[in-house]
Parts: structure tokens; sequence; C-alpha cells
């Protein structure tokens, strides 16, 4: 059995790019099935992290991969080319 508190303390990396997407911030519960849904994670740091955050990254439970002892690998495709300011 794992308790949310340990979910909390692992890095969650993408397996298509091994880009490191944070730690897990909030869950998602289907209370009626009584089943997780999604992990939620901080959103990145705009401006040195002046200016507020981007919205949370919400991630459905398919597209965990693998649970780890001190890593989660998930998949997702949308993390996989990063946005550069600068490309119109």
């Amino acid at each position: 059995m794992i308790k949310i508190s340990d979910l909390r303390m692992r890095d969650v990396v993408n397996v298509l790019d091994g880009r490191r997407l944070g730690v897990i911030k909030d869950i998602e519960l289907d209370v009626e099935r009584g089943r997780v849904t999604a992990i939620v994670l901080p959103g990145a740091g705009k401006f040195m992290g002046l200016f507020g955050k981007n919205e949370d990254i919400v991630i459905p439970w398919e597209k965990i991969k693998k649970m780890g002892i001190d890593v989660i690998l998930v998949e997702v495709q949308h993390f996989t080319e990063p946005k550069h300011e600068w490309e119109f």
C-alpha cells in the first residue's frame, strides 16, 4: 500500500525525454469508484518565479508507466518538445 504522503516525495519523470516534471502537488479522485484519476504537478514558474506560475500540470493515471521507490515514470507526449519563447 502506498500513502499519498509517500507519493509527494517522488520525482515525476517523463520517459519520452527524461525530463523531470516535478513532484506531486495533489491527486484527483473519482470518489464514486474509489480510484485515483490523475496526479497534479505544480506549473513551472514564470520569469524567475516573480510573476506567478503557469497552470498546474494534470497527468491522467493511465499515463503513469511505473512507480519506483523514489521516482514515478510517466509517458506524456505534450512535454517532449520544449517551447522556445522566440518561436512564432
